[in-house]
């Protein structure tokens, strides 16, 4: 499910990839407004899927993030303002699901950004986080 959610650099928000065509993406704002837009080859387009937050071991897939926040808060959004949160207060909420996480390579930002992207996908209904089945042959 993540690899069809979409982060668009200079876009606020996240969107789901509904098709592409010629050198443009064709992606539909997952907030209650559903607005479908075109995203052409010069945008910079991340998928979830892709995103990876370093910890002491390894690099742990955005969608292991997303589902230890579920396993913490069952499917309520994270309370904590991110917006009005301090570092601490931020790095101290990701220590509770993440212990491991590299201090040093993950910063506040990145906090926040997560906390903002879970809190989008379980309010649009967007959380699936299992991982992606490998279709059988």
């Amino acid at each position: 499910m993540l690899n069809e959610i979409l982060t668009i650099s200079g876009k606020q928000g996240l969107y789901k990839l509904l098709t592409s065509g010629r050198g443009a993406l064709i992606v539909e704002n997952i907030d209650e407004t559903k607005k479908r837009l075109p995203v052409q080859g010069t945008d910079k387009v991340v998928s979830l899927g892709d995103i990876s937050i370093f910890t002491e071991e390894r690099e742990m897939p955005l969608r292991e993030v997303f589902q230890a926040i579920e396993d913490k808060l069952g499917k309520k959004a994270v309370e904590l303002d991110y917006r009005k949160a301090s570092n601490g207060e931020l790095i101290a909420f990701l220590e509770d699901i993440v212990p491991d996480f590299d201090h040093d390579r993950v910063y506040p930002s990145h906090i926040k950004k997560i906390i903002s992207w879970y809190n989008m996908l379980v309010q649009a209904g967007e959380n699936d986080f299992s991982a992606p089945q490998m279709p059988e042959q």
